[in-house]
C-alpha cells in the first residue's frame, strides 16, 4: 500500500512538474461548433406542430364518426391530410436544417412539402367543384355516380401532386448550380415558376366557380321569392350570409397564397431571405385557417366534437337547419 501512495505521488510531482515546464498542455479541447438558429425556422417548425395537430384532429372526427361519409366530407379530409402533411414536413425541414446534413433527404424534404402543399390548393379546388355541382346538379348530386367522381377526383389530384412533389428528387434542384436556386432551395427557378403560374391559374378556376356558385344562389333566392310572393327576411339574411362566407374564403386564400405566387415569379436568391419569409409564412398559415373554414363551421362535424370533448350536445343545436351559407 505504502509502495502504491508513493509511486502516486511521485506521479503527481512529474505531472506538476511538466505542467511548470510546458508553455501549453496537449490535450487542449477543440471547440465546440455553434449553431445559430434562426427564429424564422423555429416559427414555421412551431407553426408546422400546431398545423399537424389540428389536422390530426379533422382527421381523426371524420375517421372515427360513421355519418360523415359523404363526398364532401371525404374531400374535408383529403385536405386535412394534406394539411397533416405539410406541418410534417414543416418539422421535418427544421431537422434537416439544423441536425441531418444531407443532399437527398433534404430534396426529400422539398418534395413533402411541395406534395402536401400542391395537394392542399388542389383539394380546395375539388371541395369548390363539390360546391358547385351540389348547387348545379341538386337532383342528382346524392347518387353513386357523385361517390366515383370524388374518389377518381382525389385519385388524380394526389397522383399530380406527387407528381410535382418528385421533380426536385428527379433533378430539378439547385443543388450543383446555386445559380439557379430560386428562393426556396433546393426548388430551381423554372420548378418555382412552374408552381406559381399553376396556382394562379387554380385561383383564377376557383374565383369563376365561386362566382358561378353566388349566381346560383341568387337565381334559386329569386325563385323562391316568386314562388311565396315576396321574400322573407329571414331567407334575405341566410343568402347576404352565404356572399359573405365565399368572399371571406376567396379573400383569406387570396391574402395567403397570391403573394407567395406572385414573389416567386420576380424574385431569386439575390433578394433579401426575410421577404421570403415574410410571403411564406401567410401561405403556411392557410393551412392552419382551413379546418376553421371548411371542417369546424360545418354542423355535422362540429356536433362530432362537441360529442368527443365532452359528450354531450345542446338540442337547439342538433336541429339546426342547413343554410345556404353552409355551403
Amino acid at each position: 500500500m505504502s509502495n502504491l501512495l508513493q509511486n502516486t505521488s511521485l506521479w503527481n510531482w512529474d505531472v506538476l512538474e511538466a505542467r511548470n515546464t510546458s508553455h501549453a498542455p496537449s490535450w487542449e479541447l477543440e471547440p465546440v461548433p455553434v449553431i445559430i438558429i434562426n427564429p424564422w425556422d423555429v416559427l414555421l417548425c412551431v407553426t408546422g406542430t400546431l398545423m399537424s395537430c389540428e389536422n390530426a384532429v379533422v382527421i381523426a372526427l371524420i375517421a372515427y364518426t360513421p355519418t360523415l361519409r359523404a363526398p364532401m366530407f371525404v374531400l374535408i379530409g383529403s385536405l386535412a391530410f394534406a394539411d397533416l402533411l405539410a406541418g410534417l414536413g414543416l418539422i421535418l425541414n427544421f431537422i434537416v436544417t439544423y441536425i441531418i446534413d444531407s443532399g437527398f433527404v433534404t430534396l426529400l424534404s422539398a418534395g413533402l412539402l411541395i406534395t402536401a402543399f400542391s395537394a392542399s390548393v388542389l383539394n380546395i379546388l375539388a371541395i369548390t367543384v363539390d360546391r358547385y355541382l351540389s348547387l348545379y346538379n341538386a337532383l342528382t348530386y346524392h347518387t353513386e355516380r357523385t361517390v366515383t367522381f370524388t374518389y377518381i377526383t382525389l385519385v388524380l389530384l394526389w397522383a399530380t401532386s406527387a407528381t410535382l412533389g418528385s421533380l426536385p428528387v428527379l433533378g430539378w434542384n439547385c443543388l450543383e448550380d446555386e445559380s439557379t436556386c430560386s428562393i426556396c432551395r433546393p426548388v430551381n427557378k423554372s420548378n418555382a415558376a412552374a408552381l406559381a403560374v399553376s396556382f394562379l391559374l387554380i385561383f383564377a378556376l376557383i374565383l369563376q366557380l365561386y362566382l358561378q356558385i353566388c349566381k346560383i344562389a341568387f337565381r334559386h333566392a329569386q325563385q323562391i321569392a316568386v314562388q311565396r310572393q315576396f321574400m322573407t327576411a329571414s331567407h334575405s339574411s341566410s343568402t347576404t350570409k352565404g356572399v359573405s362566407t365565399l368572399t371571406t374564403i376567396l379573400g383569406t386564400f387570396a391574402f395567403c397564397w397570391v403573394p407567395l405566387a406572385m414573389y416567386s415569379l420576380v424574385a431569386d436568391t439575390r433578394f433579401p431571405v426575410i421577404y421570403t419569409y415574410a410571403t411564406a409564412l401567410p401561405a403556411i398559415c392557410h393551412s392552419i385557417i382551413n379546418p376553421m373554414i371548411y371542417a369546424f363551421r360545418n354542423p355535422e362535424i362540429l356536433r362530432s366534437l362537441r360529442i368527443a370533448c365532452c359528450g354531450c350536445m345542446p338540442y337547439r343545436f342538433t336541429m339546426r337547419p342547413r343554410t345556404p351559407s353552409d355551403v
